[in-house]
């Protein structure tokens, strides 16, 4: 068998594939910050330009990425299996920042519910080792006994310590054990910092947030960063939830709300009942308030049917696709199946 070898040019590295591997794989195997969100080509968060060789696309939204996009040369580097030596180049920006990768060992110091099912954990970073990350972004945690799993960073960068809002998936073996086991004082293993959709301070036009469920721990990150260091954009943020009892957080929000009048907060529920806040499905909430969103950021966290939609709806009302930063908050069986295009 050929060996194949990508040449990923913003780091000038030159590495081999294993067989079976994306280029994302390859990248983050060899400690490569490679910008990246969901891993299942739902966000487009790792859209990079192909400048030589063949590749095999594997499933993915039309979203993340369009039939012109790739006649125009670009792919996703999670859905890209190389057919042959290739050389790619991430699409980024100037306000895209990109940190080292750093594998620790943490502590658990908070443990507490959210709603029925949803749990914070606080997790502070053994000797006090300074962590780098960027609001939005997240990381993969590891308990003793059970497989390591993604979850988003929900305080500010320079806390002391990561706050993580899990929530628990029925069967799930790692939410179970956070849910049913995990106790104060238990150790954990991280990496982080991963994903590419934080928040790009540059930005000076208004910011759209959309979160579904525990969506909103990104999200939150987010929105207290961009308030904490005096960006004065309108910030519009919607929670989309089931039922009143999937509400958590409302009073933090609005409470922040008095406090800074360019933020707006609103809870959507999707299930139909007498309930003092908006009903309805939240994109479609979005899409009432809001007819353009052309100079807008947009940040959506939550699970791939809700980001979808988001995006679609977005995308409509004049959204720039580089402006779109999704969060795919799935499960394993939310994961596409490996059809190539």
């Amino acid at each position: 068998m050929t060996v194949k070898r990508i040449d990923i040019r913003q780091v000038r590295a030159r590495l081999e594939v294993q067989n079976g591997q994306t280029i994302l794989d390859t990248a983050l195997a060899a400690g490569i910050p490679y910008p990246h969100g969901c891993k299942s080509g739902r966000c487009g968060s790792c859209k990079s330009r192909l400048i030589e060789g063949e590749v095999d696309l594997l499933q993915h939204s039309r979203f993340a990425l369009t039939d012109e996009e790739k006649a125009d040369g670009l792919i996703l580097a999670c859905r890209a299996l190389p057919r042959t030596d290739a050389a790619v180049a991430w699409l980024g920006s100037e306000d895209d920042t990109i940190h080292p990768l750093q594998r620790m060992e943490g502590v658990v110091t908070f443990l507490d519910d959210l709603t029925h099912d949803i749990k914070l954990l606080r997790i502070a970073p053994q000797d006090g080792i300074p962590l780098q990350y960027t609001a939005g972004q997240y990381a993969q945690v590891e308990f003793n006994g059970v497989p390591a799993r993604s979850y988003s960073m929900a305080n500010m960068y320079g806390d002391g310590g990561l706050e993580f809002h899990i929530r628990r998936v029925p069967g799930g073996i790692t939410s179970e054990h956070v849910h049913g086991t995990l106790k104060v004082g238990d150790r954990a293993r991280l990496t982080l910092p991963l994903g590419s959709s934080g928040l790009r301070q540059r930005h000076s036009g208004p910011i759209l947030c959309i979160a579904g469920g525990s969506g909103l721990a990104p999200i939150k990150s987010i929105v207290e960063t961009a308030l904490a260091y005096g960006m004065k954009q309108q910030i519009h943020v919607y929670f989309g939830v089931r039922a009143e009892r999937d509400l958590y957080l409302v009073e933090h929000f609005q409470a922040l709300t008095k406090r800074h009048f360019n933020l707006t907060f609103v809870p959507v529920l999707s299930q139909a009942q007498p309930t003092q806040y908006r009903s309805g499905v939240v994109t479609q909430a979005v899409a009432e308030d809001l007819s353009s969103l052309a100079d807008w950021k947009a940040y959506v966290a939550g699970p791939p049917p809700m980001v979808e939609a988001a995006m679609e709806m977005a995308f409509a009302r004049g959204l720039r696709r580089q402006d779109m930063h999704a969060d795919v908050f799935f499960t394993p069986e939310d994961l596409p199946a490996p059809a190539v295009e």
